[in-house]
């Protein structure tokens, strides 16, 4: 009876695709699900609901980057072990989960439990920071998954841009604990480097 394992005991890497296209897209639209007019008039409430609307837009904006970076990280690699399958589950189980503090941080951005809110926020960010981590100076350079050719140019500018990232987003969680708003604010051009870093991963 033949399997999709191959003699080595690995994955192929389009299983693994499939599923996270799909945990991204669903994340991606349940965010949509929590911008709410709950009361009239709808014109007051349209403004009043602001943090709702940047929480999504941020939020949207991470899960984008993360679907680019895991799309640009597992087209590197030619097969995927237990190892690496693991990192990789844990990760799109806190991509799953974005929307849950997302939504908490837009019904509570302005009031007393806003600092509760948004260290939830980035706590979630900088779990998901960590786990990319893992999954590429582990779960791809240490277990030797790169694919025959790959640009080494492209290795150094992942490499370089996820370094900082857990530092980055640990720095913008601690701050909720003085200034959510700022927090939410640094969290928010955090993602927009990233946005623009993901452009420029082959460069030196």
């Amino acid at each position: 009876m033949t399997t999709e394992h191959d003699h080595r005991g690995t994955i192929p890497t389009r299983r693994l695709e499939a599923f996270a296209d799909g945990v991204f897209a669903i994340a991606a639209t349940l965010l949509i699900l929590d911008v709410t007019v709950k009361t009239s008039p709808l014109s007051t409430e349209l403004l009043r609901i602001w943090p709702s609307y940047a929480a999504y837009a941020v939020t949207f904006l991470s899960i984008g980057v993360a679907w680019i970076n895991h799309g640009q990280l597992v087209s590197m690699v030619d097969r995927c072990d237990r190892t690496f399958l693991v990192l990789n589950i844990l990760l799109l189980g806190v991509i799953a989960f974005v929307p849950f503090p997302t939504r908490e941080l837009a019904a509570h951005l302005l009031d007393d439990d806003a600092r509760a809110a948004t260290l939830a926020y980035g706590v979630t960010l900088l779990v998901g920071s960590v786990l990319f981590n893992l999954i590429w100076f582990y779960g791809v350079l240490r277990r030797g998954l790169l694919r025959a050719g790959v640009d080494e140019h492209l290795v150094r500018g992942v490499t370089r841009s996820y370094q900082p990232g857990p530092l980055l987003f640990l720095g913008a969680t601690l701050v909720a604990l003085v200034n959510p708003l700022v927090s939410a604010a640094l969290f928010a051009a955090i993602l927009v480097f990233y946005l623009l870093e993901s452009t420029l991963f082959a460069r030196d």
